[in-house]
């Protein structure tokens, strides 16, 4: 799906309106190695992530699940520089519950697309309804973005946190209010 040899012609064309020669020794091989980085880091632009949380387990817990610290990195879609940082994850099973490694791989193929925080946030709050119907769920993404660190505004070390609230977690401020105090504890 992603066309290698399109993205090589465009970066050959960046290369050449910077100033700069393509064929020189240390750009000569950057058009293919930025297609081939490419093609891994938007890699879930053509993958349904619930697919992902199709294998579960009926299990009779209706209590809350957590995912701390999940890592990520994604490419902000107005700049198509990185962003990174973690998820957190909360969720109340309706009796069926997944493996542990199934949320990271959501986070994982929503992350690698052209992305904004919010949407990611959001995505991966509604895949997780979709596809576990649970009682509620809760995500809260912090990121740093190098289009606010390298350029712009330049400030290093400045996060993003946004949050997106499902079900119970919505309806009831003691259940969201745990969450948040599970997620901040070390």
């Amino acid at each position: 799906m992603i066309d290698k040899a399109k993205i090589e012609q465009a970066v050959t064309s960046i290369i050449e309106a910077i100033g700069e020669d393509p064929k020189r020794e240390g750009l000569a091989g950057t058009p293919r190695r930025i297609a081939e980085m490419y093609t891994e880091v938007f890699d879930g632009a053509h993958r349904d992530p619930k697919e992902e949380l199709q294998v579960g387990f009926e299990e009779e817990h209706h209590e809350m699940v957590i995912f701390k610290d999940i890592p990520f990195y994604s490419m902000c879609e107005h700049h198509f520089l990185p962003f990174y940082g973690v998820v957190h994850i909360g969720y109340i099973p309706s009796g069926r519950v997944v493996g542990a490694s199934k949320m990271g791989r959501v986070v994982e193929i929503l992350a690698k697309r052209p992305q904004l925080q919010e949407r990611l946030t959001t995505l991966i709050a509604d895949t997780i309804i979709e596809a576990l119907q649970p009682q509620g769920v809760a995500v809260v993404v912090q990121a740093e973005h190098l289009c606010m660190t390298m350029r712009g505004i330049k400030k290093p070390g400045s996060n993003i946190v946004t949050s997106a609230t499902r079900g119970l977690f919505r309806r009831s401020p003691a259940t969201r209010s745990e969450f948040l105090s599970l997620v901040q504890s070390k």
